[in-house]
């Protein structure tokens, strides 16, 4: 496919996942060829998750502040790229769209509306429907919705063309030295979540458990939970509390690429959202996920497709569920030979299919 430019939009609405999946989609489309403008509207993220994006470290990839309004004179010297996406329905701003129908040249660009990830079935009838621009100055356009997802009949899920080459080459005791984790031979169990209602009887389980366990906290709302569930009073906790045979690590906020290789290294992830749902799956570690919580409650219905795709074993759909604060069970005992069977039996079916970009690439090529 010759190179393209793509405006890419975000709109940072949840802790660091849509910013996540633009910068992974960005950074992707770049490696292959294409010109990307990101255009972000709280950037305040990218130094630690992409060191060096704001500054254009990565060719290819211009990372644009997302104003309101847009900055005409940034508008005016940018010509009409070929792709929009705006990312989870978060719709380019008026002024840019206005600019972008002024331009003589034809056709207009492939308009994108990448959705959120859902294993639900209607996502495989909604894949790649038009939906008609009514009014205003780009009327008459197309807008076409793109949902990444499991199966073939989805868009697929975002993959970097040298992950398998990376995962590979990966060093599970030289990276653990690297981030100054004095690592003896204990089982490594990350935690990346919101505010998990099991979590207390989680650090429980840890502690009582017949192996050692050192568990990896990623900053910000996960650490925040920890420390709440361990009831420190005053507010202060070393980087590294014993309980039992439970050691907790307190992690600093870690680029994309470490957060992969965490994963990689650890014998149990706990991942939340959408991105790191999707690197969990790349990473064929057993893993639980907590879907982000919504008050009406259809994150359940989310969390039921996404393990009825996966062929949960029953203890671990169990263990998800009591995890997500869904029912009154008690938080089940880890099957991890059994957990991790599954995560490999997802990974291999996951490989066979055509990620989300060039899936996406497919599609652009076929509209122009």
């Amino acid at each position: 496919m010759p190179s393209l430019t793509w405006d890419v939009f975000c709109r940072v609405v949840d802790n660091h996942g849509d910013l996540g999946v633009c910068w992974r989609l960005s950074r992707e489309l770049a490696a292959r060829g294409h010109q990307v403008r990101l255009w972000v509207d709280d950037a305040r993220a990218l130094p630690w998750m992409a060191p060096g994006a704001l500054r254009g470290a990565v060719p290819g990839v211009r990372v644009l502040p997302w104003t309101q309004p847009l900055d005409p004179a940034v508008l005016a010297a940018l010509p009409r790229a070929d792709v929009w996406v705006e990312a989870f329905g978060c719709e380019p701003p008026p002024e840019f769209v206005a600019h972008g129908s002024q331009a003589v040249i034809a056709p207009p660009p492939v308009w994108i509306n990448l959705e959120y990830l859902s294993a639900e079935p209607w996502v495989e009838r909604m894949h790649r429907l038009p939906s008609p621009v009514p009014r205003g100055p780009a009327a008459g356009w197309t807008k076409w919705f793109f949902y990444p997802g499991f199966t073939p009949g989805t868009g697929g899920l975002p993959r970097e063309h040298d992950l398998p080459t990376r995962q590979a080459a990966f060093d599970r005791a030289a990276w653990l030295a690297a981030q100054g984790i004095d690592w003896r031979g204990e089982r490594l169990v990350s935690l990346f979540c919101y505010e998990p209602p099991a979590l207390p009887a989680l650090l429980a389980q840890l502690r009582a458990a017949p192996r050692p366990t050192r568990l990896l906290v990623t900053a910000g709302r996960a650490a925040q939970a920890v420390r709440a569930a361990l009831q420190n009073q005053n507010g202060h906790q070393p980087a590294l509390v014993l309980r039992e045979q439970l050691s907790i690590s307190y992690l600093p906020h870690l680029p994309q690429t470490a957060y992969d290789e965490l994963l990689w290294a650890c014998d149990l992830n706990f991942v939340r959202g959408e991105d790191s749902l999707v690197r969990a799956l790349w990473a064929g570690r057993p893993f639980v996920w907590q879907p982000y919580p919504q008050h009406d409650g259809a994150h359940h219905a989310k969390l039921d497709a996404f393990l009825d795709w996966l062929a949960a074993p029953p203890g671990l759909g169990a263990f998800h569920r009591a995890w997500s604060g869904i029912g009154a069970a008690p938080l089940p005992m880890p099957d991890e030979p059994a957990w991790a069977d599954c995560a490999q039996g997802a990974r291999r079916r996951l490989l066979a299919q055509n990620d989300l970009l060039t899936q996406l690439a497919g599609f652009v090529r076929e509209k122009r």
